[in-house]
């Protein structure tokens, strides 16, 4: 058995790497010149390097010489412009997957790494399902949702889609400010948006990966991977108020307010030409009601749940922010 992983040099597709060489797996990677590799420097002797990405098919189908099994995680979660999304998440996964096509036979699973940005909002009282119709609110829901739709109606070898909700944990940036923000004592409360979350911490969404990269319950499926546990804003920040030990004060941010500071910084990062996490698009995942998801489908049929509780994921996230100056 050897798996081929894209994305690996990212926070998710870092502890991917992590997971597999755990289980002792032949793994190559997929890096392009300018990966920054610090997140798997210490693995790098253990693994075989594949230089190329997935814009490049050329590459691609080198990379898929020899290989048994294929985890998809690379992907763009934040853009200069619009189109990027669709370029590296659509037309990207439409690359990788024309590349394990010509090597049909030979790859038993493709594992690719969607989003529940990809399915629709949806409160806690109504959590999203797999076989939900699907209508994504953002150009990254979107785009997200567009690679699905290329796994599902070209893929010639064993596919399984995982649709992860918010993802924390150490070496994630997404979430820095918020710890940030916490540790000097103001808690966030939307008011008007989103409040109820489904989330997963990192190292269980890897477990999740790689138990299904084999299961064969999990060929031609789709599930929600995601912590039982229905999560408020205000209480995961809470517990991270509670784990550094600090008073805070609500900070209220009426949803409607954050629409100029959205629209503002995305311009200001367009002009730097730099990629923003705030901008219109995160607006409008903002402004909805929640982000929850129902995730017993990969329970029932592969026996995995997500078993990190909030308390242990967030004290792992801050014991790795403060031990590499992040915090």
């Amino acid at each position: 058995m050897k798996v081929l992983l894209t994305g690996a040099t990212g926070f998710v597709g870092s502890h991917i790497l992590d997971c597999l060489l755990a289980r002792r797996l032949a793994v190559r990677v997929l890096l392009r010149t300018s990966s920054n590799r610090r997140f798997i420097k210490p693995h790098l002797s253990h693994v075989e390097l594949y230089e190329g990405s997935i814009g490049d098919p050329a590459s691609l189908g080198g990379a898929m010489e020899g290989i048994t099994h294929v985890i998809h995680c690379a992907g763009a979660t934040r853009a200069k412009r619009d189109a990027q999304f669709y370029e590296i998440n659509q037309n990207g996964t439409r690359n990788v997957i024309e590349a394990a096509n010509r090597h049909q036979g030979k790859i038993s699973r493709i594992v690719h790494i969607s989003s529940l940005a990809a399915s629709h909002p949806a409160p806690a009282g109504a959590p999203a399902r797999e076989d939900d119709a699907s209508a994504p609110v953002s150009e990254y829901g979107r785009s997200k949702l567009g690679a699905e739709q290329e796994v599902l109606a070209n893929c010639k070898v064993p596919f399984t889609i995982l649709r992860p909700p918010a993802v924390y944990g150490p070496r994630d940036d997404g979430f820095l400010t918020l710890f940030q923000t916490v540790r000097r004592h103001f808690v966030p409360r939307f008011s008007g948006g989103t409040e109820a979350l489904s989330m997963i911490f990192v190292k269980d969404l890897a477990e999740g990966v790689v138990t299904c990269l084999t299961h064969p319950a999990a060929e031609s499926r789709t599930y929600f991977v995601a912590s039982p546990e229905v999560l408020t804003v205000r209480g995961f920040c809470e517990e991270i108020a509670r784990q550094l030990n600090v008073w805070t004060l609500p900070l209220w941010l009426p949803v409607p307010a954050l629409w100029p500071i959205c629209a503002t910084t995305e311009l200001v990062c367009r002009m730097m030409d730099k990629p923003s996490l705030l901008n219109r698009q995160k607006y409008a995942e903002l402004r909805v009601p929640g982000w929850v998801c129902e995730a017993t489908r990969l329970r029932k049929e592969i026996g995995y749940v997500a078993s990190t509780p909030l308390s242990d994921g967030i004290r792992q996230t801050i014991t790795w922010y403060r031990e590499n100056g992040w915090l």
